[in-house]
């Protein structure tokens, strides 16, 4: 269900499934938020999830994008993302 989160930075409009058309209305609807089989719902999710991550307090790594760090006092903290598992 994480790429149902994402925010799209883009105008993305889909044709209407049949059972929801309705004589005269129109075939398409713009999306307010990612949903699944979006090309673009990966990304939409780990750019909202790495800002977070971010203001958190965590590095990423430079050799490994999906690598998220965070040293505190006498603790070191890592968070590993893959696909949307965590």
């Amino acid at each position: 269900t994480a790429f149902l989160h994402g925010d799209l930075r883009e105008e993305v409009y889909m044709q209407l499934p049949p059972g929801l058309r309705r004589q005269g209305a129109y075939d398409a609807c713009r999306l307010n938020k990612s949903i699944y089989g979006l090309k673009q719902a990966s990304r939409s999710w780990f750019h909202k999830f790495s800002t977070a991550i971010h203001q958190a307090g965590y590095q990423q790594s430079k050799a490994d994008y999906s690598l998220f760090t965070k040293v505190r006092d006498h603790s070191f903290t890592t968070v590993l993302i893959y696909v949307d598992d965590m």
